[in-house]
């Protein structure tokens, strides 16, 4: 494809042309690689040093370089993956304008292609850079984020990053994490007029349902953080019991538990142990086996960081307002900030549009972002920045 070198607009318009699906989301998902090799090749035809690399089979990180290496860098990170399609209102491939002349639509438009166009034309017009600006566009962030976990085992490092992720311009400098556990009520099988027998394993999951309802509204608002508020918790599935007349023996119940910085996956699983120690106290038949499936930190940058006061800063320069908040999307911004390369959020786009059935991102607000990522890259190399 020929985009015009530091056109957002128009890469925003051939990215989303590409349907880049996660394959590990959506059955027969075409996964990064034909985007990957596309914007590589405008990158590469705008005067960066481009280096495509697997993250996984098929699945490549687009690494790209202006200015000049061995000094001060600062990383632009985005993901080039997308979700499903199904249930959406307009052709998810075609970023035409439509409906109001200042938006294009498409899956991907707001999260994050747009963001991705913004920061590779905010590199390509950053002036007199006395350092060098790496462009990390990766797979898979909307899965298990193997491309920026790929980037850091690799050894790239900078002194900074932004992730361009949908911010509505907004300073985003942490944002919630993860935790997800399973937990196995045990009861004992017996028929259904057996009271005496059986043991109603969903009927315990059921307690700890409850006591999980009272930790929800009455111990972690009690937990809070400047930027991000409150964690939370909640059951995503649960699933147990093998017939109408049977006593089920085992129940499963799946939970999602939102963690503030601070709260590690060793915590929230000993905070629900105790849930279920609680629930046991009351009702001496309870048992139930706790373990996490999965996980991922979440991430904090002071907002008196050098890579926040060099935005804010560009930010004030380019004519916009300064807004500083907390997201409660997972990024991989944690990634990064626990590699020790401080990460925040600020691109363009709205966060409630993605995955949505209606996805669209500002045109101005696409051209508002470049230029203040261009500013920000220019001075961020200054004497004395950061």
């Amino acid at each position: 494809m020929r985009v015009e070198r530091g056109d957002a607009v128009g890469l925003t318009r051939e990215l989303v042309r590409i349907d880049s699906r996660n394959p590990s989301l959506v059955a027969n998902g075409p996964g990064e690689a034909h985007v990957a090799r596309a914007l590589a090749d405008v990158l590469s035809a705008w005067g960066f040093r481009v280096e495509v690399a697997d993250a996984a089979p098929g699945r490549p990180n687009v690494i790209a370089r202006i200015g000049n290496p061995g000094s001060r860098a600062l990383m632009f990170n985005g993901h080039l993956d997308v979700v499903g399609v199904d249930g959406m209102t307009h052709d998810p491939w075609a970023p035409v304008v439509s409906g109001q002349v200042d938006r294009i639509y498409g899956r991907g438009s707001s999260d994050m292609k747009a963001g991705v166009a913004a920061m590779c034309a905010a590199a390509a017009r950053a002036e007199s850079m006395h350092g060098e600006v790496i462009i990390a566009a990766v797979a898979d962030e909307e899965y298990e984020s193997i491309g920026t976990r790929s980037l850091i085992e690799s050894g790239v490092r900078a002194d900074a990053a932004i992730v361009t992720e949908p911010t509505r311009l907004s300073i985003m400098p942490a944002h919630l994490g993860f935790v997800w556990l399973e937990v196995i009520t045990h009861g004992r099988a017996a028929h259904g007029s057996r009271w005496d027998l059986g043991v109603d394993a969903i009927r315990h999951a059921g307690l700890l349902l409850a006591e999980l309802d009272r930790v929800d509204e009455e111990e972690l608002p009690k937990r809070m953080h400047p930027l991000l508020g409150r964690p939370s918790v909640h059951a995503s599935l649960i699933d147990g019991g093998t017939g109408m007349s049977t006593y089920p023996d085992r129940c499963s119940v799946r939970i999602e538990r939102r963690t503030i910085p601070g709260e590690t996956e060793e915590s929230v699983q000993r905070e629900l142990e105790a849930a279920c120690s609680r629930v046991r106290s009351r009702q001496p038949k309870f048992r139930a086996d706790v373990s996490v499936t999965f996980g991922q930190l979440p991430s904090d940058v002071s907002v008196d960081a050098p890579i926040v006061t060099a935005l804010r800063s560009a930010i004030e320069k380019s004519g916009e307002d300064v807004r500083v908040e907390g997201m409660t999307a997972w990024t991989d911004a944690a990634l990064l900030n626990a590699a020790g390369i401080p990460a925040i959020c600020f691109g363009p786009g709205d966060i409630t549009l993605a995955h949505a059935a209606e996805e669209w991102v500002s045109i101005s607000e696409i051209e508002r972002a470049t230029g203040v990522l261009a500013r920000l890259a220019t001075g961020w190399f200054a004497p004395n920045a950061g």
